[in-house]
């Protein structure tokens, strides 16, 4: 079987780059940056049901995704989070956090209304990260 990205992530995301097991992916929300990483496995749901292997892996990108975050943004915090409540593929969200930033100290999940990238803007961000990783 084939990988493929979930439909909801394809929509509310833009690709940035193919890593070694994860595709890295930008969320179309502006208030926060927040990059998200999907294993390229098909039929996975939770870390645990991944090999050794690439469970290493995702947490070895992860890494790197944080990093790369932190350097473009140079944010306080980064929030790390495989939650799949509504989306079941599973996706780890990295997510860029200030105090003082619209949903804090809380989640940043159903906070609010969505403010979408303008596409030029999305790209430049994508090549920030691109750059720092």
């Amino acid at each position: 079987m084939m990988f493929e990205l979930d439909s909801k992530l394809a929509a509310d995301t833009f690709s940035i780059a193919r890593l070694g097991l994860c595709d890295l992916r930008l969320m179309n929300d502006r208030r926060w940056p927040w990059l998200i990483l999907v294993p390229q496995r098909p039929n996975i749901c939770e870390i645990h049901e991944m090999t050794p292997l690439d469970q290493t892996m995702l947490t070895f990108e992860a890494g790197i995704a944080a990093q790369a975050l932190k350097t473009v943004v140079d944010c306080e915090k980064i929030n790390t989070a495989a939650i799949g409540n509504i989306v079941r593929q599973l996706h780890l969200h990295v997510i860029a956090r200030n105090s003082g930033d619209p949903a804090w100290p809380g989640p940043v999940w159903g906070f609010g209304q969505r403010e979408p990238y303008e596409e030029k803007e999305a790209k430049a961000f994508a090549n920030a990260i691109l750059k720092a990783i």
